[in-house]
């Protein structure tokens, strides 16, 4: 069961939001009268020897005592409103659950996720408010697959709107040119191990990893209108638009661009060795 935390994190924001502002608006001017009546009533109930201080303190229980859920509603606002913006328009975290972004990405590291560099999106709704940047060749974005609508996936960006994606022999052409291609590591064929080279894609050099006794797969695509084309760069060990099709520019949530630490399971001790940009 997927849980919708920006849902959650709205409902939160402006349900104590919208508490705290019914009582302010409706309730508290009762209670400050009530405040002000008691203590005229018990002039003398700054002295602790006194028995006016029990009596005030016993009647502003009763009487004058902000409810338990508007001072939770009160604390608790400030901080959920600051999360929420940040969260919904400015930087996400994010942990990465899978292995299809090897070697660029591995299991267990968090990244962070400009939310504005595409343009400010209502949060929950995905409504696109401000026009800002298009999504660029190499890019590696976070988004929601066309068949899992409440799921992030990360990938890193192929091909863009009008685009023809070629994949030939383990080699990305992109408009009928194929993109430069150097090999780190050349392991003999039928090893079953995994090949690393740097591919360039746009204005990024970035890792990739194919596996060199799986079959090539290939394929040729046009990106449709106001679509991208995503692809993983763990190129044979990922479930990207080559199984589930293109990504719609209303499904975008962000530019991944750093790594901020990395954290296999709840066992083992945070490192932060491969803190850094995103490429």
């Amino acid at each position: 069961m997927s849980i919708d935390f920006p849902l959650i994190l709205v409902i939160l924001v402006f349900g104590s939001g919208l508490i705290w502002l019914v009582d302010a608006l409706l309730w508290a001017p009762g209670r400050r009268r009530e405040m002000a009546a008691l203590e005229a009533r018990y002039p003398q109930r700054a002295d602790g020897d006194n028995p006016q201080s029990a009596q005030f303190a016993a009647e502003v229980k009763s009487r004058a005592n902000e409810p338990a859920v508007v001072e939770y509603a009160r604390s608790f606002f400030p901080v959920l409103f600051v999360v929420f913006v940040l969260r919904s328009f400015l930087v996400e975290p994010f942990q990465i659950p899978s292995s299809s972004m090897v070697p660029t990405l591995q299991v267990g590291d968090y990244i962070l996720v400009n939310k504005f560099t595409y343009g400010i999106r209502l949060p929950v709704l995905r409504t696109k408010v401000l026009e800002l940047n298009e999504p660029e060749r190499g890019d590696v974005m976070v988004f929601f697959p066309p068949h899992m609508n409440d799921t992030y996936y990360i990938k890193r960006v192929i091909g863009l709107p009008g685009d023809t994606v070629t994949y030939r022999n383990k080699r990305l052409f992109v408009n009928g040119e194929e993109l430069p291609w150097d090999t780190l590591a050349e392991l003999p064929e039928g090893s079953g191990r995994h090949a690393v080279a740097l591919e360039r894609l746009g204005s990024a050099n970035h890792l990739v990893q194919v596996d060199p006794v799986r079959p090539a797969r290939d394929f040729s695509v046009l990106v449709k209108p106001g679509h991208y084309f995503m692809m993983g760069d763990n190129r044979d060990n990922s479930s990207d638009s080559r199984v589930w099709g293109q990504v719609p520019e209303k499904d975008i949530v962000g530019k991944a661009f750093a790594i901020w630490m990395h954290w296999d399971s709840l066992l083992s001790i945070p490192s932060f060795s491969r803190v850094g940009a995103i490429e």
